[in-house]
């Protein structure tokens, strides 16, 4: 059994990917097409930011370029499928992701040179910069990038491969399953390569690293590549996806998503990022039908992992997992137990807050009456509670703080 135990998260999750469209349906296809996009983006800003400790607030760029390589390829495959020859004629819309990667490959390859000469907050900054540098760039070049209203394109042309005509959501969700499952073991490989290893080393310790006779900025320069090819092959499947692309892939919202991910599912962790999309993708989703402020509690939660549990979620289940092969686990988890409580307690509060502050702007809202509650912004009993909840919070946290103190 121990042979095939490397292999065992593999197997199981390519046992999950074969059994979802038997156990889900309808729209949750489509969300599930989503989660595999934002799964694949938010593990190549990992390799940036958990690996290789370079903090980015421009991936976006990478991931918008990729999305619109793949679909002007995608529009040429149409044209040449009228036209019967040509390169094109013979390029299956199936490999579309490959284009997004040559596409944000391409990008990091050019500009990464400069960029990885500086670290730290420098470098956030230039990413900054390329950011909006690249999003304006879309206004003054509508010829390629579609203006406001961006690119379309068909999906339903060129060469069919594996009977896959991706014509419904469950046709493009073995496309999505087949690309999830071979970037994300991709990018676990990576991380057993030498420059995968030394690019935690820049990360701990880049003055070492420069003693050793590795230099800093050439493992840099080859991890943004590496990500940034990464995330054009996010946006090659977004392109195929939604058979649209607008500027808004490119903008600093896009780039925070990846950042949010990220963190909440746990940077650093390989699988972190996973659990990160995995959440904030079905958050989005579910909460944006009930209500107009479902951004602000995903920013809530985001605050919560940062201020609390800063190795993100995935962070805690290793902490679980370790003290379970340590026999620990009985004496850790009262005061695990009682500081989530205490967390759960906050967010109450401020969901609370949230739903109050609304119902004075905006009244009545679909969140509040799907959870069953009747609430009234002008009784003090309501704020009342959000005090009560917020004192609880602080009592426990005190509380998880004296059982770590008594455990350290």
């Amino acid at each position: 059994m121990s042979v095939f135990r490397p292999f065992a998260p593999w197997l199981i999750s390519l046992a999950v990917l074969l059994l979802l469209p038997a156990v889900t349906g309808g729209s949750a296809v489509s969300v599930i097409n989503v989660i595999a996009i934002h799964i694949v983006f938010a593990l190549s800003y990992n390799m940036l930011l958990g690996q290789g400790g370079m903090l980015s607030f421009g991936h976006a760029a990478f991931f918008g370029l990729g999305s619109y390589a793949a679909i002007h390829a995608m529009n040429a495959i149409g044209d040449a499928a009228y036209a019967g020859e040509g390169f094109w004629a013979h390029f299956p819309v199936f490999l579309l992701p490959l284009v997004g990667f040559a596409g944000g490959a391409l990008v990091a390859l050019v500009v990464g040179w400069p960029f990885c000469r500086r670290a730290g907050t420098a470098f956030a900054m230039i990413t900054l910069g390329l950011g909006e540098l690249v999003a304006t760039g879309t206004q003054m070049f509508p010829s390629v990038f579609g203006g406001e209203t961006g690119v379309f394109s068909n999906r339903m042309v060129g060469p069919v491969w594996f009977g896959l005509e991706l014509a419904q959501p469950a046709d493009v969700y073995w496309f999505m399953a087949f690309w999830v499952f071979a970037a994300v073991l991709a990018m676990w490989a990576f991380t057993r390569t030498p420059l995968g290893r030394m690019s935690n080393a820049v990360r701990d310790n880049p003055d070492r690293t420069q003693f050793i006779g590795y230099p800093p900025r050439n493992v840099r320069f080859l991890v943004f590549i590496a990500s940034g090819g990464m995330a054009g092959l996010a946006g090659g499947m977004a392109a195929v996806n939604y058979e649209i692309v607008t500027p808004e892939s490119l903008s600093l919202v896009a780039s925070g998503l990846a950042l949010v991910m990220a963190a909440v599912g746990g940077l650093g962790i390989f699988y972190g990022p996973i659990v990160g999309a995995v959440v904030v993708t079905l958050m989005n989703s579910l909460l944006s039908d009930f209500t107009d402020a479902s951004v602000l509690y995903v920013g809530i939660v985001f605050l919560a992992v940062v201020m609390f549990a800063p190795s993100g979620l995935a962070g805690g289940l290793e902490q679980i997992r370790q003290a379970w092969h340590r026999a620990e686990l009985a004496r850790k988890w009262p005061g695990w137990l009682v500081g989530a409580a205490a967390v759960i307690a906050w967010i109450l509060a401020l969901v609370l807050t949230v739903e109050l502050v609304y119902l004075i702007r905006h009244g009545d809202d679909k969140l509040a009456q799907a959870l069953g509650l009747e609430l009234n912004a002008a009784s003090p009993l309501a704020w009342g509670t959000v005090v009560i909840l917020l004192a609880v919070g602080y009592g426990l946290w005190r509380v998880t703080a004296k059982h770590r103190e008594a455990n350290a």
